[in-house]
């Protein structure tokens, strides 16, 4: 079933300390300006040759700390209030407080151009808070410089859209802030609009369509308990208790496809998208055993059983078919995106971690795989590809409780 949305507007636009540190950054971005080219240029940043890939991490106390992986540099960017959750788009990182956003700007990021890329370092940031009341679910984009991020608020309903043009630029501003019933929804940016959820009864089940100042489209996807999204070079992901909502753009409009779970799937829905940032593939956990992978280009899931009970799972989209898994025990498991078998597997890295109720993270890299241990104090550099060894190991002296993986 496909849908359309006509275009009615177009939008503008650790404490980790480690085993050495850097002064405080600081606190807003030097030269704020407009995008200069349409290739993610900022004023004030400096345009590099290959991407400045770092680990930015918030500890439980809400300290911020970025590790360089190219010279294992350490700057201290400052504090945010103790959190809750972390989301990010690469660049920046949302942290949910319970009582709002905080947002990060990690100052390194890479801008997409599809047949080449652009990458750009600029001083790290703090840029404030988007004021809010519950748990924050935030949905964002493959860009940094341009569209919207959206975030829902459980506990007021507000629905809040982002300009993400403003954030490069060091300022937060808000497109629109629309008051919901309150539930665990989503507000999911997709070009010039943004797909809202509402709730319809205790299940929650509409995605309604919204331009960038929070005007009404009139469109309207039923999506029962909505949950867990993403974004591919396809388009949006939308998790329903059916399937998924895949939203793109196509001739000036919105489109939305529906992509329901294969008749034989168990009970069971995924609520949590994971996958190489980009790539068409994402994979999911509908049990600790059930594996789903979504192939956006394809509208077409593929339902895979885990060789051991599961954390995450994680797609990582290259040639070989590669899915990156956390195991219970605290493994990392190489498998096989077809098949399921198992092609190389660490030792329980961060068993402490998940033993303990911890939440390890485990990102996805087009060479490498990252895994946080809170409890172990340790962030692990993993070549999937060789076997599953491990490449570096960081030690911390605080626990890293929120990872990102940034300059991508």
């Amino acid at each position: 079933m496909r849908s359309r949305l006509l275009p009615l507007i177009t939008l503008a636009a650790l404490s980790l300390a480690l085993t050495s540190c850097a002064g405080p950054a600081a606190q807003s971005p030097a030269a704020p300006s407009t995008p200069a080219d349409g290739h993610g240029a900022i004023a004030g940043a400096e345009e590099v040759a290959e991407p400045q890939l770092g680990l930015t991490t918030v500890d439980d106390a809400g300290r911020v700390t970025h590790l360089d992986l190219l010279d294992e540099s350490v700057t201290d960017i400052g504090a945010v209030a103790a959190p809750e959750g972390m989301a990010t788009d690469g660049r920046y990182l949302f942290a949910d407080t319970g009582d709002g956003v905080e947002v990060v700007d990690s100052g390194v990021w890479t801008w997409d151009h599809v047949d080449h890329f652009h990458y750009y370092r600029a001083e790290p940031a703090l840029l404030g808070t988007v004021e809010g009341h519950g748990t924050a679910t935030v949905a964002t984009t493959n860009s940094s410089t341009t569209g919207g991020t959206g975030i829902s608020f459980s506990g007021s309903g507000d629905a809040v859209l982002l300009d993400t043009e403003a954030l490069s630029k060091g300022e937060i501003r808000e497109l629109f802030r629309i008051e919901r019933t309150p539930h665990a929804g989503l507000v999911v940016p997709v070009g010039s609009f943004a797909l809202v959820t509402e709730a319809d009864g205790e299940a929650g089940g509409s995605v309604v369509g919204h331009t960038a100042h929070g005007e009404r489209t009139g469109l309207r996807e039923s999506c029962v308990a909505p949950s867990g999204t993403i974004t591919t070079r396809v388009g949006a992901v939308i998790g329903c208790a059916d399937g998924a909502l895949l939203a793109h753009v196509e001739d000036g409009a919105v489109v939305v496809d529906r992509i329901p779970y294969p008749e034989d799937a168990p009970a069971g829905a995924v609520t949590s998208f994971h996958n190489r940032e980009g790539r068409p593939t994402v994979a999911g956990l509908a049990g600790p055993t059930d594996i789903r992978i979504l192939d956006t280009r394809a509208r077409a899931w593929t339902l895979l059983t885990a060789p051991a009970p599961l954390v995450q799972v994680t797609a990582v989209g290259d040639e070989d078919d590669t899915l990156l898994a956390l195991a219970e025990d605290g493994r990392v498991l190489v498998l096989s995106a077809l098949d399921g078998a198992v092609r190389a597997e660490t030792a329980p890295l961060v068993a402490e971690s998940v033993a303990g109720g911890a939440t390890p993270v485990l990102i996805a890299d087009q060479h490498r795989a990252y895994l946080s241990g809170p409890a172990e104090h340790r962030l692990f550099e993993i070549d999937y590809a060789d076997g599953a060894r491990v490449a570096r190991t960081f030690d911390t002296t605080d626990a890293p409780a929120f990872v990102a993986e940034t300059g991508r």
